[in-house]
C-alpha cells in the first residue's frame, strides 16, 4: 500500500479548519452587534469582532499564493487588524472572514502530497508548507478558543453549549455507541 500520510494530513487540516470556524460561528450567531464589538476591560483586550478581521487577514495573507510568496504579505497591514473602523460593520467583517476563509480551503484542496514538504516563508523565515498548515491551524484554533469563550461570557445563563452539554457525556456516549451498532461497525 502506497503512503498516504499527506492525503490524510490534508484531510485532516481541512477537517479541523471546518470545525474550528463552525465552533467560532456558531458562537459569533448568539452574540448582539453590540457584545460582537465590546471589549471585555479596558482596551487591551480583543474584542470579537477585532479577533474575526484578525483571523481573516491572516488567512489572506498567508494561503494567498501560499507556494510562491512569503506569508506576510506587503498589503497586509496587521496592525490595522486590531483597530475598528467605520467601515468595519459586522456584516462586512463577517464577508472578509468568508473570504479569508475560502482562499484558506481553495489553497489547501489545490495541494498535492507532495507539496507538503515544499519549503515556503512567512516573513523570511522557511517552513515546509504541513508547517504552515499547522501553524495556521494553531493561529485559529486560539483565536477561535478566545471567540468561544468571549461569546460565552457575553451571553452568559442564555448560551446555548456547541458541544456536549454539561450532565450529558453519559447519554452523548451511549447515542454514539448506538449509532456506531446500528451502522455495523
Amino acid at each position: 500500500m502506497a503512503d498516504d500520510s499527506g492525503t490524510r494530513y490534508l484531510d485532516e487540516a481541512r477537517r479541523s479548519l471546518r470545525g474550528n470556524k463552525r465552533l467560532a460561528e456558531g458562537a459569533l450567531a448568539q452574540v448582539s452587534d453590540e457584545e460582537f464589538f465590546r471589549v471585555l476591560d479596558d482596551g487591551e483586550s480583543n474584542s470579537l469582532a477585532v479577533m474575526v478581521k484578525h483571523i481573516a487577514g491572516n488567512a489572506h495573507s498567508r494561503f494567498t499564493d501560499l507556494l510562491t510568496t512569503d506569508g506576510e504579505k506587503p498589503w497586509r497591514l496587521r496592525d490595522r487588524e486590531f483597530e475598528i473602523g467605520k467601515d468595519d460593520t459586522r456584516a462586512r467583517l463577517m464577508e472578509v472572514w468568508e473570504a479569508g476563509y475560502k482562499i484558506v480551503f481553495g489553497t489547501i484542496a489545490s495541494l498535492k502530497p507532495e507539496d507538503l514538504a515544499r519549503t515556503v516563508t512567512i516573513r523570511g523565515a522557511e517552513h515546509t508548507v504541513l508547517q504552515a498548515i499547522h501553524r495556521a491551524t494553531a493561529h485559529y484554533a486560539y483565536h477561535i478558543g478566545q471567540i468561544v469563550f468571549l461569546a460565552k461570557h457575553w451571553r452568559g445563563k442564555d448560551w446555548k453549549t456547541l458541544s456536549i452539554p454539561r450532565g450529558k457525556s453519559e447519554e452523548y456516549g451511549q447515542e454514539m455507541k448506538q449509532k456506531l451498532r446500528e451502522r455495523g461497525q
